[in-house]
């Protein structure tokens, strides 16, 4: 296996997104678009975010940044064995 030098994988940014930013922030030069569509939705509130649940039980995480945010990327990583549980058949 090849010695990675860099870790640009970890961070994407789409500035033409007609949504770009997509949620409120300051810090649109450390704002991350890699996981646009969050993976931890699924984790409901295992999920470690700032969301809340409307009144129809939808989970809103629309004031939540931890999927964009530069340095979470091995935050986000470090979920996927429960995602796998998610959806593993019983």
């Amino acid at each position: 296996m090849q010695d990675l030098k860099t870790e640009n994988y970890k961070f994407f940014q789409h500035r033409e997104c007609e949504f770009f930013p997509c949620h409120k922030t300051e810090d649109t030069e450390n704002f991350n678009c890699l996981f646009c569509y969050c993976p931890l939705y699924a984790l409901g509130e295992k999920c470690g975010g700032n969301f809340k649940f409307t009144e129809d039980g939808i989970k809103d995480c629309s004031n939540c940044l931890v999927p964009h945010k530069r340095n979470n990327y091995q935050y986000i990583m470090s979920k996927f064995n429960d995602i796998v549980e998610i959806t593993r058949k019983k």
